[in-house]
Formats: structure tokens, C-alpha cells, sequence
């Protein structure tokens, strides 16, 4: 019986196993999709943006989100305080995590990032939080 607690868990939050596809990305290496009740479509208003319409290095950033990191940045993870409220308003004011994409060429972090929140959501912005997509996956 205790073992089937985290099983209803799972399905109750939308939160599942992870799966992991034999060179699904095209590159012959395994690939690991989570099932994490990641909401699939954006909030009322707000444009979208399929992540395999995401530049190379936003997958390479949500690679290591999905991994639980390390970071190449000190500041990935940390809390995104959604000051500009271009995001849906949460009472939790660590509902947002902020992470860097690089951009080639610059030897800082540069003006794109991937921004998730607690509940699985996840946003693209390239223009230093001025404009937010949600993400697709």
C-alpha cells in the first residue's frame, strides 16, 4: 500500500518519471524528456515560443535546468523577482528562478534568459525581461 503513495502522488501533481529516448535530439545520444506537468499552453495574452524554435543555447540552459544544474553562472537559480510584472503575479515571491542563455560572441552574460516558475511553467525572454514568451515543450 505505501508503495503505491508516490505512484498517486505523481499522477495527483502531474508529475511523473523521467523517459529517456535513444538520440532523440538527433545527436545519437540519450536524451532524457521529463513528465513534469509543465503547463503546455501560456497564460491568457502572452505570446509563446516552441522550445525547438529556441536558439541552440536555450536548449543547452534547459538541459542543465532539467538536470538540477551546475551552472555557468553564479546568478542561475537564483530568484527572479518579476519587479517589471510582465509575469503572472504570484503570492510566493520565490516563485521564479532565473537562468542565463549565452549569446556568442559576448563575454558577458548578455540580455537572454530562461525564467521558471514553481509550478513547472517556463518563459524565454532576449531582450533583458522587457518582453516574455511562454515556452512550449
Amino acid at each position: 500500500m505505501l508503495a503505491l503513495v508516490p505512484m498517486l502522488l505523481a499522477l495527483l501533481t502531474g508529475c511523473g518519471p523521467e523517459t529517456t529516448s535513444p538520440g532523440a535530439d538527433g545527436t545519437g545520444r540519450d536524451t532524457v524528456e521529463r513528465t513534469t506537468g509543465a503547463p503546455d499552453r501560456a497564460p491568457s495574452g502572452m505570446d509563446t515560443v516552441k522550445v525547438t524554435d529556441l536558439p541552440p543555447e536555450a536548449h543547452r540552459t534547459i538541459e542543465l535546468i532539467d538536470a538540477g544544474g551546475p551552472f555557468p553562472y553564479d546568478k542561475d537559480g537564483s530568484r527572479f523577482g518579476n519587479h517589471e510584472k510582465r509575469l503572472p503575479i504570484h503570492s510566493d515571491r520565490a516563485h521564479y528562478r532565473e537562468y542565463t542563455v549565452d549569446t556568442p560572441g559576448l563575454n558577458h552574460r548578455g540580455a537572454r534568459r530562461i525564467v521558471t516558475g514553481a509550478s513547472g511553467e517556463m518563459y524565454y525572454t532576449d531582450d533583458h525581461y522587457e518582453t516574455f514568451r511562454a515556452v512550449i515543450r
